[in-house]
């Protein structure tokens, strides 16, 4: 019975995780360059039961002896988990916003499946990490940021300084400025579930040159929307609340079966 309570429990507790992952999703449906993220739930190692206690007879020519036997009944599945949440690279839809520091990322193909191309940007300690979220400004000191405050960095991995305005990014991702034109730098991962999500449309993880044969452009005065697909979600939050409900119910008929054991069959006549 009690292995029962555990097994409604960690369906509870699953179902639980999803509906964060979906609410989390739902919350950045409107968040540009947002990739949606995905649970992969499993379940526990398979149990074999086997029942011991019987004994079979051995005849001997002073009366035999017994010997213990047991017999397997079959598999036990011991219920589920969520074993990690992976986010969906999808390319989200091109959407044209009118503003000149806004750039998105239009990926049509890279060479590997799971492949994707990145803006880098520094965070606040410093280090390079890759996001699609094209939603840029300048800053007081006329540096490309992101709406987050970080730093845009160019192809050489420099804070790119833009004068204060811009008035053309090519589709090549170049700037001209008073300096020089400068690029805005973009990076290649060839696989990128291997990358870890920081939070604020931040990727943290290892990446690559921009191959050859990849096609992209950066397009300006649009951006990427997010790759939530809205009524799917909704969907989905519907089965998992559902769900829960329905591991809601057998542990409580579980609970119910405990306390009769306990105040009524246990008790003394």
């Amino acid at each position: 019975m009690l292995r029962g309570l555990y097994t409604a429990a960690s369906g509870m507790l699953t179902q639980q995780r999803q509906q964060e992952a979906l609410s989390n999703n739902i919350a950045n449906a409107n968040t540009p360059g947002y990739k949606s993220d995905q649970t992969a739930i499993r379940a526990f190692p398979e149990l074999l039961i086997e029942q011991m206690g019987g004994t079979n007879r051995i005849p001997t020519t002073q009366g035999g002896f017994n010997i213990p036997s047991s017999r397997q009944l079959g598999g036990l599945n011991t219920g589920v988990y969520v074993q990690e949440t992976i986010p969906h690279y999808a390319q989200g839809d091109i959407v044209e916003s009118g503003l000149p520091t806004d750039v998105a990322i239009n990926q049509r193909e890279v060479p590997d499946e799971n492949g994707a191309i990145f803006f880098t940007v520094q965070n606040n300690d410093g280090d390079v990490r890759y996001t699609r979220n094209g939603n840029f400004t300048i800053d007081a000191d006329g540096y490309l940021v992101t709406n987050q405050g970080y730093y845009v960095l160019d192809e050489n991995g420099n804070n790119i300084q833009t004068d204060g305005t811009i008035d053309i990014i090519s589709p090549e991702g170049v700037i001209p400025t008073a300096g020089g034109d400068i690029t805005i730098g973009t990076q290649y991962v060839a696989d990128a579930n291997t990358l870890i999500k920081e939070g604020n449309d931040l990727f943290q993880g290892d990446a690559e040159a921009v191959p050859g044969d990849a096609d992209y452009t950066l397009q300006q005065g649009a951006l990427e929307q997010s790759n939530v697909n809205t009524a799917q979600s909704m969907t989905d939050m519907m089965n998992a609340y559902r769900l829960f409900e329905s591991n809601q119910r057998v542990l409580r008929v579980y609970d119910e079966s405990l306390g009769k054991a306990v105040t009524e069959i246990g008790r003394l006549s």
